[in-house]
């Protein structure tokens, strides 16, 4: 089944080994998404397998600005058309979507939704271990990690309501981990947030990947 209605930011550093998978799991799972790719000055052959999907709704934007995590989600929010945004990683592939469910939690005063992460590893699927040990098969609200201290969300695969990140943008000084001060940042406003891993995406290595460090 495919779902209508949403805007998928991806965001894009010389990741053609692995974007066109996204692209075409947006495809696969959305009837007409409109994806929206921030790049941050790629020199490999991304655009033109970004210019293969030439007959999908696809906008990219150069920033204008030096690229941190969060400057990149917030300029990308402002050119979502749509009342639901997906951030999804360029190296990370839809494999099981439910937006009904995701609709669900967020009526449900959820002002997001994260999924599973199954961690592919030069192509092998791997035991879930340091980050990864967090997406397991239970529902958990508020997550907290206890590798990390701290509450935990993962910007890899991300569902928001456009409202609100237009009134609770990502901190655009931070070089990473915007989506957890994010959190915390909720959570201190008496706001919750949900993990759903029935909704999930492959999460592929890459050596430049922040949440593969410890790995490969």
């Amino acid at each position: 089944m495919k779902y209508s209605m949403v805007s998928i930011i991806i965001r894009n550093k010389d990741e053609a080994n692995f974007i066109g998978h996204a692209i075409q799991s947006c495809i696969d799972h959305f009837h007409d998404p409109e994806i929206i790719i921030i790049d941050d000055k790629s020199t490999d052959d991304s655009d033109k397998v970004i210019s293969l999907f030439d007959k999908t709704n696809i906008n990219i934007y150069t920033l204008p600005k030096k690229y941190t995590p969060g400057y990149s989600l917030n300029y990308g929010v402002t050119k979502c058309n749509h009342d639901i945004i997906l951030i999804l990683s360029a190296h990370a592939q839809i494999t099981n979507m439910n937006f009904k469910r995701v609709q669900m939690h967020l009526k449900n005063n959820n002002v997001a939704v994260f999924g599973n992460q199954v961690p592919i590893y030069r192509g092998k699927k791997i035991s879930k271990r340091y980050i990864w040990s967090h997406f397991n098969q239970e529902e958990v609200l508020d997550m907290h990690s206890s590798i990390e201290q701290r509450y935990f969300l993962h910007n890899a695969f991300c569902f928001y309501e456009k409202s609100v990140l237009q009134n609770n943008p990502f901190d655009e000084r931070l070089h990473g981990k915007e989506d957890r001060y994010w959190a915390k940042d909720m959570i201190d406003k008496h706001q919750h947030y949900i993990y759903d891993p029935l909704i999930e995406v492959n999460h592929y290595w890459t050596p430049r990947g922040a949440t593969w460090k410890g790995i490969g």
